[in-house]
């Protein structure tokens, strides 16, 4: 940028009101002082273009001038702030973006347990720019738990072929350790290392050397020992495997990849209390309409954002109108909500089945909805979760001709020990694991009083001819068309297994899951790695699916309590 030309007139020229004008910006003056500086040295006599008349004539106020230059040059040698800053305020250091820390420290090595293979074959690209290493006993695991046709077998094999790529990719000198990474997985920094010699330890003698579990113990006070100061933790599913690790020393974590949530109370609950102030704020920006037998209400305020769709908000307040809708529409800053049905009035019960609190009003407007194609239901025992299923899926199969059967199916996990091997078809070998199914259709077929007993007769027998029980062992490959399919105790499925359910879901078919998150079975998974857990997270908010926890047994009284005390 060229430099602005030197003044023309005299300063002692000026007129008497320009002593009076507001100084000149901090701009202005610093061009010229730049000016001035680079066309010739400060001299040492004033002149016209160096003289400010406010100072007034003489030597001592050329000095002044001169320590103001010098002062001058000397801030804008330093750094400023870009911005103006208010008098009096001190300036505050901008706002940045927070960053993801870097690793100060060497990565750490994670020993891993053979379980923890068998339960995610991916567990191996889950641990970020951290190293990993494999005791030879975990591959001799891995091979004796590869054959058959089980989940833990199908995870064994799929480790087996993942190291076999990860090996086979970098040539056979594999002492080095294997870059995680070269097999597409670039979230994974780190490397793989195989025990390829044997290593000294000092484990107790009461810990006999012949058990799996203890050698990998060695293992891992060895590689302490060998990679001090570097961080070697023992990775497992197994409590007990980490019990004896804290006690001898070492650094043990359960494997965490798989779970959804730490918490359950975080758990999408699928309804929302309206504030008690609710009206007052929003009743004035309220928008209503009718539609048939809903009122539809657009609302906007603060409560927009924490809302999903086919989520069911209420507000029960004494002395003010109850309403009970569910979200329909989000756009922007707006909502929509939409009434429900009241399914607790007789003139609504469906199959002769009516709902007796607000949370089965909620479930039984999702079952019953055509366009929600996916719904979630988890409660404790007694909520009503089987019997609001089966009502409203008999009615939409038989009523309403909407899908052609029912086809059920649940978790074979047993409470006790096994039976042994069940007789029969496939039907009658789920026989034992659905009285569920048979207790609530022994009540649903009793709630046609005037069709007496041959008519009842009739009616158990064509509700038996449009249910179908089937077994998730053979579920691979199948497409159901137009189906009402119901996964009870669905608690006890791993998120793979929930995958494989759901995705056999054709055209026209609404799918169902039930189960109660307290009564767990399957060894490894817990509340929080379950895949019904994994299901309600991942769906909410969409269009097409919904979401309840039942939160009021039904049952009895008896149960009622039992479920409290006990």
């Amino acid at each position: 940028m060229p430099l602005p030309p030197a003044p023309t007139k005299r300063a002692a020229l000026l007129p008497p009101e320009a002593y009076d004008a507001p100084a000149r910006s901090s701009h202005k003056a610093a061009r010229k002082l730049e000016a001035a500086q680079q066309s010739s040295p400060i001299p040492e006599k004033p002149q016209a273009v160096d003289f400010d008349p406010r100072l007034g004539g003489g030597e001592p106020h050329l000095e002044a001038y001169r320590d103001s230059v010098e002062s001058y040059l000397e801030r804008v040698a330093a750094p400023t702030p870009k911005k103006k800053e208010k008098a009096g305020v001190e300036p505050q250091p901008a706002a940045r973006a927070p960053r993801k820390a870097k690793a100060t420290g060497p990565a750490k090595l994670f020993v891993l347990d053979t379980n923890v293979l068998m339960h995610d074959p991916m567990s191996l690209f889950r641990f970020d720019e951290h190293d990993i290493f494999l005791p030879m006993i975990v591959l001799e695991e891995l091979d004796g738990h590869k054959k058959g046709t089980t989940e833990v077998a199908r995870n064994a094999r799929q480790a087996s072929r993942t190291l076999d790529a990860l090996a086979g990719a970098q040539g056979a000198d594999i002492s080095k350790g294997l870059k995680l990474s070269a097999t597409g997985h670039t979230e994974s920094g780190g490397c793989l290392f195989f025990q390829t010699q044997t290593l000294q330890n000092h484990l107790p003698a009461s810990l006999p050397q012949g058990k799996a579990d203890n050698q990998i113990l060695g293992v891992v006070q060895a590689l302490r020992e060998q990679h001090a100061p570097r961080e070697v933790v023992l990775v497992s599913k197994d409590i007990n495997m980490r019990v004896k690790a804290r006690a001898l020393g070492l650094a043990t974590d359960d494997y965490r990849n798989d779970k959804t949530l730490d918490d359950l109370e975080l758990l999408y609950s699928g309804s929302l209390a309206l504030p008690p102030d609710f009206w007052a704020k929003h009743g004035k920006t309220v928008e209503s309409w009718q539609s048939g037998q809903h009122t539809f209400y657009r609302i906007s305020g603060p409560i927009v954002p924490s809302l999903l769709i086919n989520q069911f908000v209420y507000f029960e307040s004494p002395g003010e109108p109850s309403l009970y809708a569910r979200v329909t529409e989000i756009r922007g800053k707006t909502a929509v909500l939409k009434t429900l049905k009241d399914y607790g009035h007789l003139k609504n019960s469906v199959w002769g089945v009516t709902t007796r609190n607000r949370e089965q009003n909620f479930a039984m407007n999702l079952l019953m909805d055509p366009e929600v194609d996916f719904v979630t239901l988890t409660g404790t025992a007694g909520t009503g979760k089987t019997l609001m299923a089966l009502a409203s899926g008999l009615t939409q199969v038989l009523d309403d001709r909407r899908y052609t059967e029912i086809i059920m199916t649940r978790a074979t996990v047993s409470v006790g020990e096994d039976i042994g091997f069940l007789p029969g078809t496939e039907e009658e070998k789920m026989g034992p694991w659905m009285g569920a199914l048979d207790d609530n259709l022994e009540v649903l077929g009793k709630t046609d009083t005037s069709a007496g007993e041959w008519g009842r007769a009739a009616t158990n027998e064509l509700i038996r001819s449009r249910i179908k029980i089937k077994s998730m062992n053979f579920m691979r490959g199948r497409t159901f068309l137009n189906k009402y399919v119901i996964i009870d105790e669905a608690q006890n499925l791993t998120p793979k297994q929930m995958k494989t359910l759901i995705t056999r879901a054709g055209p026209g078919t609404k799918m169902i899951c039930m189960g109660n998150l307290a009564q767990i079975d399957t060894p490894y998974l817990t509340e929080g790695s379950s895949g019904l857990t994994f299901a309600v997270d991942k769906f909410k908010g969409w269009p097409h699916s919904g979401h309840i926890t039942l939160a009021r047994g039904e049952r009895s009284r008896l149960a009622d309590f039992a479920s409290e005390v006990l």
